[in-house]
């Protein structure tokens, strides 16, 4: 055997392939095959004699067979193994199928030499794709190279355009502004009204009704703001403690307004609706009532009109005039909303005649005139009367009611007839107020218990001489039982005036429940303090 033999080890194998080019073995669709074994055991001296392979078995070699461009020869492999299997490698392996890849023949080497075969067809093959690769780069470089030098190009342009706008525009700006002008004056329409606007009579109809522009301007000159001072220091340094209303009453300096708007050892000053300063001092205050009088040293201040609070219809248009928040001669408008109606003062719990209305009446107010459409003052504002957790509910002292003791207050400084007990109390009139005297006692009252708690006694009044103590309950007045302050007001003034003696009935609780009753005897005296 020869040296050739020896290096292929048989002649049944493939024609040489080097390893780099050697790819794996496929179908002609594509599927990979085991690749036959190399050689059989026999050639390798086992004794077994080897089939010559269909390589030299061909009718025409590779010199014989045209080149038909690819792998199309049929290679079988037949042999039998040693473990009595007949492998048969019999697979058509074809580039140039129809749906083959039609790639140019892999360089084959001959069994006889080294030198691979078909290296000039890749060569030639692999020419064309380069020789496009290069065709593609130089027009993609070509490309880029123009979009560049357009981009640039479109910047000189816009540049050069910015440049002739501006020195367009420097050069032809005089002769713009000499076409459009000079500017034209705007012309704005106003109107006075026709002379004698202001004249009051011409917001009155024939039967002496005005407006509610015609009333407001004949009541608010006789409407003043009120200063309060809690003492000499602060009336110098003019640090008021609040402001308030007041009613222009005559020319001599006598103005209405509410108790509560007054300091009773402080200093007032008014003010009118011209800007006129006045000091003021109090002629009467009644904190029962909520009615007060002071007097200013004035001459030609011009007095409201008072009316007839009876006469007042519900539905009848009102305003409120006054110095809400300090802001003067203010005016507000609304109706009466209904009459007569019986309201307790918040700071005295004294009942009263009042109109409500649903014109607004805020703090500042207090001591301001509600006015019907005649011009007529027909009740005292209130901010003491009015809801805090209701909107459009007020209320003021009708006129009729504060009109008598406006006039006791002015004749003698204080409302003649009224008696004093000497004693500051806590009534029974709600749970939360019974609540209150049993937090003071300390333990809970006994059931089916009725009485006033007597917080504090005037050293100065009479009934300190009786039995009485702070701590105690007058339960009974001549034999009636009293458990609130009205209870007790009425019964005693029902009865008895200043000056006359009044029996009572008093309790002493003990803690415990442990009661005590006992029976005294005080006499009224005459209230002229105005301290209700």
């Amino acid at each position: 055997m020869d040296d050739r033999y020896n290096f292929y080890g048989n002649d049944s194998q493939q024609p040489y392939v080097p390893q780099h080019e050697k790819p794996a073995t496929e179908t002609s669709c594509g599927s990979t095959q085991t690749p036959p074994p190399q050689q059989g055991y026999g050639s390798q001296g086992y004794g077994q004699q080897q089939p010559r392979s269909s390589y030299e078995q061909q009718q025409n070699g590779y010199s014989d067979r045209p080149y038909n461009g690819g792998y199309n020869q049929q290679n079988s492999y037949s042999r039998q193994n040693n473990y009595g299997q007949q492998n048969s490698y019999g697979s058509q392996n074809s580039y140039n199928q129809p749906n083959g890849y039609d790639q140019p023949r892999r360089p084959v080497y001959d069994r006889f030499m080294y030198e691979p075969i078909g290296f000039e067809e890749l060569e030639r093959a692999k020419a064309p794709l380069a020789d496009q690769e290069l065709s593609s780069g130089k027009k993609r470089r070509k490309s880029e190279t123009a979009a560049v030098k357009l981009f640039a190009a479109l910047l000189i342009v816009a540049g050069g355009l910015s440049i002739f706008g501006i020195v367009h525009d420097i050069v032809t700006s005089k002769s713009i502004v000499e076409k459009i002008g000079p500017q034209q004056q705007v012309v704005l329409y106003k109107e006075s009204k026709p002379k004698g606007y202001d004249d009051t009579e011409k917001y009155k109809d024939e039967n002496g009704k005005y407006t509610p522009e015609g009333a407001a301007a004949l009541v608010r000159p006789s409407i003043v703001k009120i200063y309060t001072y809690s003492d000499y220091s602060a009336y110098s340094a003019k640090r008021p403690m609040g402001t308030g209303s007041g009613i222009v009453l005559n020319e001599d300096g006598y103005i209405a307004t509410n108790a509560h708007v007054l300091e009773a050892e402080g200093y007032h000053r008014i003010e009118t609706m011209d800007g006129d300063f006045y000091d003021a001092k109090i002629v009467g205050r009644d904190a029962k009532t909520d009615i007060a009088v002071i007097k200013v040293n004035a001459k030609g201040l011009k007095p409201a009109i008072l009316g007839d609070s009876d006469e007042a219809v519900v539905g009848e248009q009102v305003i409120a005039i006054g110095n809400p928040a300090n802001l003067s001669s203010t005016v507000t408008d609304g109706i009466v909303s209904a009459v007569n109606r019986k309201i307790k003062s918040d700071s005295s719990g004294f009942e009263m005649d009042c109109l409500q209305t649903n014109a607004e009446i805020s703090p500042g107010n207090s001591g301001g005139a509600l006015v019907n459409m005649y011009g007529q003052v027909i009740g005292i504002t209130s901010s003491k009367y009015v809801s805090n957790d209701l909107e459009g509910l007020g209320f003021a002292i009708t006129i009729n009611e504060a009109y008598p003791v406006i006039e006791q207050l002015v004749k003698n400084g204080f409302v003649a007839g009224r008696f004093r007990i000497g004693i500051q109390l806590r009534d029974m009139a709600s749970d939360a107020k019974i609540a209150v005297i049993e937090e003071k006692l300390g333990f809970e009252l006994p059931d089916d218990f009725k009485g006033v708690y007597i917080e504090k006694i005037d050293q100065d009044a009479d009934i300190a001489k009786s039995e009485l103590k702070e701590g105690d309950f007058i339960t009974e007045i001549n034999g009636k039982t009293v458990s609130t302050y009205d209870e007790l007001y009425d019964t005693i003034s029902s009865q008895f005036q200043a000056g006359d003696t009044v029996p009572a009935t008093c309790a002493h609780l003990e803690k415990g429940g442990k009661l005590r009753y006992y029976q005294i005897k005080f006499k009224l005296m005459e209230d002229t303090s105005g301290n209700y």
